[in-house]
């Protein structure tokens, strides 16, 4: 008979050689604190996908699972990004769990807050949010710029959860759900809300990073904003419709202005006019071609059917094997 309550923790890695050693140390402690007292079962397991890391990341995943069966792993063929690597760890795990938890490696999620997830989820709550209650250790140009991101994805009709990022609980049937998402254009913070089965939300305060570097500087969460809100809404294109549109009553309304002023003899030099028409309308339909070219782009992607991930090892225990 199958066990209730086993939990799985799916945990995206790249290049975390410095944080794997106290993750797994901290990961080990609590997951032994809730199957001793019951809360989950003692097939739970700790899943590293390791996501194309260069460094030793590796061979210390390896190292855990031969000290403890407690700890598996996933190692991918070459480096495919964040979102790609947690549905790898997902879509191998959902077949062995009741439920998954993701969290990233560095454990800025608070861990005290497992025990709540699950309760949450026998609560019949099939996805679990954590939400960070504050940003209160954040830098003001780190808050300012997250709390506008949310806004934007909001007002461009993507349903999100607010200060929500990867951290949650998805029921064995969530991640079957889930798994039908076919689109390779991944931005799971916006495709789990999509699900629609009952979901409740865990509030905690983020810790700052322990060790290492984070692998999302600046640059790299611009890029992931554009394309969470290009894979999830049109409203980019509508909008230089709209744009367009306006500018076109504009020009009407400055020829009706000219024609008026020629036939009455008033001349007008109109080079500045001229000059500004030409920058804007240039600038104006190379974002157009830009912001039509990223959507091509991702038909084209999407219509080549191309695999996600590819798995090189999997480091998988005995009842799992089994």
């Amino acid at each position: 008979m199958r066990e209730k309550n086993i939990l799985y923790m799916v945990i995206p890695c790249y290049n975390e050689e410095e944080v794997l050693p106290e993750t797994t140390k901290r990961l080990r402690v609590k997951l032994h604190q809730m199957i001793d007292g019951g809360v989950i079962s003692e097939l739970s397991r700790i899943v590293y996908v390791d996501d194309g890391s260069k460094d030793d990341t590796w061979n210390l995943i390896m190292s855990y699972h031969a000290e403890n069966d407690l700890v598996c792993g996933i190692k991918l063929s070459r480096n495919r990004g964040h979102q790609n690597a947690l549905w790898a760890g997902l879509s191998t795990v959902k077949d062995h769990c009741d439920m998954a938890i993701s969290i990233d490696a560095d454990l800025q999620d608070d861990i005290g807050v497992l025990d709540q997830f699950v309760l949450e989820y026998e609560a019949g709550h099939d996805v679990v949010y954590g939400v960070r209650s504050a940003r209160k250790k954040d830098t003001v140009f780190k808050r300012l710029t997250a709390e506008g991101y949310y806004k934007l994805l909001s007002h461009m009709g993507v349903e999100i959860v607010y200060n929500h990022a990867d951290y949650r609980l998805m029921s064995r049937r969530a991640i079957e759900a889930l798994m039908e998402y076919k689109e390779v254009n991944l931005f799971l913070r916006g495709i789990v809300p999509m699900i629609g089965f009952p979901s409740s939300t865990v509030y905690y305060e983020r810790d700052k990073r322990f060790a290492g570097k984070s692998k999302y500087p600046l640059k790299k969460m611009l890029a992931f904003a554009f394309d969470g809100i290009t894979s999830l809404s049109i409203k980019p294109i509508r909008f230089i419709t709209t744009l367009g549109f306006l500018l076109f009553v504009v020009s009407m309304i400055f020829m009706v202005y000219f024609l008026i002023g020629a036939f009455v003899g008033h001349t007008v030099p109109g080079w500045s006019t001229l000059v500004i028409s030409i920058w804007a309308l240039g600038g104006l339909q190379l974002l157009a071609i830009g912001i039509i070219g990223e959507y091509i782009g991702k038909i084209y992607l999407e219509t080549k059917g191309r695999p996600r991930f590819c798995v090189d090892v999997l480091l998988l225990d005995d009842k799992m094997n089994g």
